[in-house]
C-alpha cells in the first residue's frame, strides 16, 4: 500500500513569524485525524503569504513529498495580500470549482461576509489541493461541506485510497457496476 501523504499548508505572515499560534493548521490536522482511518502522515508547513512562497510549497508538497492532498488555509479574502487562490491556479493542471461554491454556500449560513472568500481548489498531478478559510470554526463546517467527495476525487486522479471514520464523516463513492 502507498504511504498516504497529505499536505497542511498555513498561510499567515503572523503565524509564520512567531505572533500567534497556528490554530487554523492545527484544526485541519484534527479533523483528517478525525475523518481518517487510513494511516497518514503530515506534511505540515506555516509559510508568509506570499504568491511565490506558496507556489514553491505547493509544488514541493506534490512534486517531492508526494501528498495526494494538500489543504491550505489563509490567504482567501479580499485583501490585496491574499492570493492563495491565484498561487493555487498557477501550480494547477485542472480547476475544481465546485468545491469553492459548495464551501461558500455552506459559510453563507454562518457569516454574510462568506461571500468575501475566495476559496478553490485545483488538480495537480495526482493530488487535490483544496484552499480553505483561515478560521478555525470555518475550516471544520467547510471540510465537513466537502470532504465527502474528497476520497474519491482522489481515486479518480490514481491517489491512493482513503479510508474514512463513517461514523464523522461518510465519503461518497459510486456503486461498483
Amino acid at each position: 500500500m502507498n504511504e498516504i501523504k497529505i499536505g497542511i499548508l498555513t498561510l499567515s505572515d503572523r503565524a509564520s513569524a512567531g505572533v500567534y499560534e497556528d490554530l487554523s493548521g492545527k484544526a485541519i490536522i484534527n479533523t483528517l485525524n478525525e475523518y481518517l482511518t487510513s494511516q497518514w502522515d503530515s506534511i505540515y508547513e506555516v509559510i508568509p503569504d506570499d504568491k511565490e512562497l506558496i507556489k514553491e510549497a505547493l509544488k514541493d508538497m506534490v512534486d517531492t513529498q508526494e501528498c495526494c492532498l494538500v489543504v491550505t488555509t489563509g490567504g482567501t479574502g479580499p485583501d490585496p495580500k491574499d492570493l492563495t487562490p491565484e498561487a493555487t491556479e498557477e501550480v494547477c493542471d485542472r480547476m475544481m470549482p465546485g468545491f469553492g461554491e459548495l464551501m461558500r454556500q455552506v459559510s453563507l449560513q454562518y457569516v454574510p461576509t462568506a461571500i468575501l472568500s475566495r476559496q478553490t481548489a485545483g488538480i495537480r498531478g495526482k493530488c487535490l489541493i483544496i484552499n480553505l478559510p483561515g478560521k478555525p470554526k470555518s475550516i471544520r463546517e467547510c471540510l465537513d461541506a466537502v470532504f465527502p467527495a474528497v476520497p474519491y476525487c482522489i481515486d479518480l486522479i490514481d491517489g491512493p485510497y482513503l479510508e474514512c471514520n463513517e461514523e464523522v464523516i461518510k465519503p461518497f463513492r459510486p456503486k461498483a457496476k
